[in-house]
């Protein structure tokens, strides 16, 4: 009985994500079932219900949306998790001292979620990253520096057990353990472009009263802007960002 209320659970909360996905124009039922993973039919009959209860909505169109009642719940749960009014001037700060676009992500289980950012002034971005982007631990700046500083035991079963084929052989585990030894002895990490050829991105955990990893401060641009003399010096900016950000929350 546990497992299959389990079961149905994990099917709820990724077609809430799904549609979450593709806010702010919503999703198609064909759409959601192929992220999240589902049947038609089964997706069908669980966003009719949900809109009963008012966790979703459906536009006109046809599209399904997040709903009201997910904004009341989303609004007291940011009293404990939302931390981007104490990390705005942060973001602003870096993107306008670093020229680069600022980014704050949360971790959420095995991924990270982008919940902020700042652009910066420099023309030529990376678009690479975006509010509400979910990806998993490892993949990007953010999710790299995460994973690294986690402790080594939780470290190793995630790489045992994640599923990161799809994101090329540059993010095996052999590959991701590698470079979290350079994390370690840097501080920062470094994606050389490993997910969009000439954007670069460098990251900077944020710790919780725990002392745990729970977020990242992160940089994103051109391969241009992060040579081989730029990336310390940005790298040392993102970390001394970090720890003003890790200071207030304590």
């Amino acid at each position: 009985m546990a497992e299959a209320a389990r079961s149905v659970i994990a099917r709820v909360a990724a077609v809430m994500r799904a549609i979450g996905d593709h806010e702010p124009d919503g999703a198609s039922t064909t759409g959601i079932a192929r992220t999240a993973g589902l049947a038609r039919p089964t997706v069908h009959r669980m966003v009719t219900a949900l809109a009963a209860e008012g966790f979703v909505d459906r536009h006109e169109s046809g599209r399904w949306a997040l709903g009201p009642e997910t904004f009341l719940l989303g609004s007291m749960a940011a009293e404990r998790y939302d931390i981007t009014s104490s990390a705005g001037d942060i973001l602003r700060d870096l993107a306008r001292t670093t020229g680069e676009s600022a980014f704050l992500s949360a971790r959420r289980g095995d991924e990270t979620v982008c919940i902020a950012s700042e652009e910066g002034s420099f023309p030529l971005r990376s678009h690479v990253l975006h509010i509400g982007l979910r990806m998993p631990l490892g993949v990007a700046s953010a999710g790299l520096v995460i994973l690294a500083h986690l402790p080594e035991r939780e470290r190793a079963e995630y790489l045992g057990r994640a599923d990161l084929g799809g994101w090329g052989e540059c993010h095996s585990p052999n590959n991701i353990a590698e470079r979290v030894e350079q994390v370690l002895v840097q501080g920062y990490s470094v994606n050389p472009g490993l997910l969009v050829e000439g954007s670069w991105g460098l990251g900077a955990a944020v710790f919780d009263r725990r002392d745990a990893p729970a977020w990242a401060l992160s940089l994103t641009g051109v391969a241009g802007r992060f040579d081989d003399a730029r990336r310390p010096v940005l790298g040392e900016q993102l970390l001394r960002a970090a720890h003003v950000l890790t200071s207030r929350l304590r």
